[in-house]
């Protein structure tokens, strides 16, 4: 009989490094999607302003 999954996502949380890989995965992905969106407002931003809309 295999283990409850709860209970498999219990030992996986345990161990310190595999938590903080995932923990650094997450905000590099959060950073790039900032870096993204920032970019592409910045984009749009100057997009309007050289066709004279703003």
């Amino acid at each position: 009989m295999q283990t409850p999954v709860p209970a498999q996502a219990d030992g996986f949380f345990e161990d310190p490094f595999t938590l903080f890989v995932v923990v650094v995965l997450l905000a590099l992905i959060f950073f790039f999607y900032l870096l993204f969106r920032r970019t592409m407002l910045g984009f749009k931003e100057g997009m309007e302003e050289g066709s004279g809309k703003n």
